[in-house]
């Protein structure tokens, strides 16, 4: 009987302690009880919870945001005085050619704020286009042509004297490439806007640079060259095939560089008129489908090359059409704006009438008005690339000889600075003349 009360009364005894529900073991093992030190005192908890309300809420970092190239944010937009309509490719998009739409809202390429110039949907004019008079003879404004002789000027002074024959075979051993690596392509795009950009940096290094031409744009070499000129400055010394030597100038500061605006992405091509009709003018709609049906079964003139070098096509094209009124060209593996766009080119400068660009073909037909002496005549106005590029290597053959003889330097001098005066911007100039006055419209 004793011994049931005393262990009632040592269980009274026993000290209270918290629900062992969330407790670990180690605690009912050790007897573990934390220092006093450790547990806060109800002072301490009320000191702690005025000091943490009357301080001040702390600001939340904004999230991370990595830097944008259209964020301009408070600097100006940014001024060129190059004095010429920026676009996206200069040897692509004729002037000539009047678009009937957009596919998209006039969305600069160049960023928004980033350029002064308006973007038109085609271009970004050097004058602002609302100047035009229309009682006006000349409907172009007079700043136009100030800024046209400004850049006549500038380009004289940077290109300096003409270069002696040593000099210019000199830069063409330097930019071969056995010596450099140093390159510009010229693709299927043509001459660029931001290219443009790419020739100036060449320019920091050397004096000449390589451009090599592949494409669309080799149909007009002509073109090519006389647009690189113009734009950059520069004068072309050497030409072979599709790759030239473009040389910055004797007084050419690189530090002095004119301000290119870069495009950040490509625009949208506007929507032309289509290239292809129903009927053919002059035919009926019968005739038209028999002509198309018998351009499918003529002879393949020849087979053009994916990035091939199309320097040689034009007058192949103008030589099919002394014997065949329908020439076919087999354009198999060519993208489809790549053979559009040759037979626009070929429209231009034969000139003749597309008839189809089914299965991957151009066909083209001479027209009912052909005359053979019209083509011969361009013939004689315009030599084929062939011509040129063979003339040209023997000029340079014959300055060398030239200039190593030391009997008729003086003589020789004279005469040799009398050629090289001429650069490829006149020569250019006379080509576009007699392609574009001499050839009769298509009726």
């Amino acid at each position: 009987m004793l011994l049931p009360s005393l262990l009632r009364r040592a269980h009274l005894l026993r000290p209270c302690h918290p629900p062992r529900r969330h407790l670990s073991r180690l605690l009912d093992r050790y007897g573990f009880v934390p220092p006093a030190s450790l547990t806060p005192t109800a002072k301490e908890i009320s000191h702690g919870t005025g000091a943490a309300a009357g301080q001040k809420r702390r600001t939340k970092k904004p999230p991370y945001r990595p830097p944008s190239s259209l964020d301009r944010g408070d600097r100006p937009a940014s001024h060129s005085d190059l004095p010429f309509d920026f676009r996206f490719s200069y040897t692509e998009s004729s002037l000539d050619a009047k678009p009937i739409g957009l596919r998209e809202p006039k969305y600069s390429p160049f960023g928004p704020g980033r350029l002064d110039r308006p973007w038109t949907g085609l271009c970004a004019p050097a004058v602002d286009t609302t100047l035009r008079s229309v009682d006006a003879e000349d409907p172009a404004p007079a700043a136009e042509k100030d800024l046209e002789e400004a850049r006549r000027r500038e380009r004289e002074r940077v290109l300096g004297e003409p270069l002696t024959p040593a000099e210019r075979s000199f830069l063409v051993e330097k930019c071969q490439k056995n010596r450099t690596k140093r390159q510009i392509n010229l693709g299927r795009d043509g001459l660029t806007h931001n290219m443009l950009n790419d020739i100036h940096n060449h320019w920091k290094h050397g004096e000449g640079v390589r451009v090599k031409c592949l494409g669309v744009p080799t149909v007009d070499m002509q073109n090519v060259c006389h647009e690189l000129e113009d734009k950059t400055g520069g004068l072309i010394i050497h030409r072979h095939g599709g790759q030239l030597i473009l040389y910055r100038g004797r007084h050419y500061h690189p530090k002095k560089r004119p301000v290119i605006p870069l495009m950040l992405w490509k625009p949208a091509e506007p929507i032309y008129p289509r290239l292809i009709k129903t009927t053919i003018e002059g035919l009926t709609v019968e005739e038209t489908k028999e002509m198309r049906k018998k351009g499918l079964h003529a002879s393949v003139l020849t087979k053009l090359a994916k990035n091939g070098y199309y320097a040689s096509l034009v007058p192949m094209v103008r030589d099919g059409f002394l014997t065949d009124e329908l020439v076919r060209i087999d354009c198999k593996g060519l993208p489809k704006s790549d053979y559009r766009k040759i037979g626009v080119k070929l429209r231009d400068l034969v000139p003749c009438i597309l008839v189809s660009f089914d299965k991957e073909q151009i066909i083209v037909w001479r027209g009912k008005d052909h005359d053979e002496s019209i083509q011969d005549n361009m013939h004689k106005a315009s030599p084929s690339v062939l011509q040129l590029e063979s003339a040209g290597v023997k000029n340079e053959n014959v300055e060398q000889e030239e200039a190593s003889s030391e009997s008729a330097a003086g003589e020789d001098e004279h005469g040799e600075k009398e050629e090289t005066s001429s650069d490829w911007s006149s020569f250019d100039e006379s080509s576009e003349i007699s392609s574009s006055d001499e050839v009769p419209d298509d009726k």
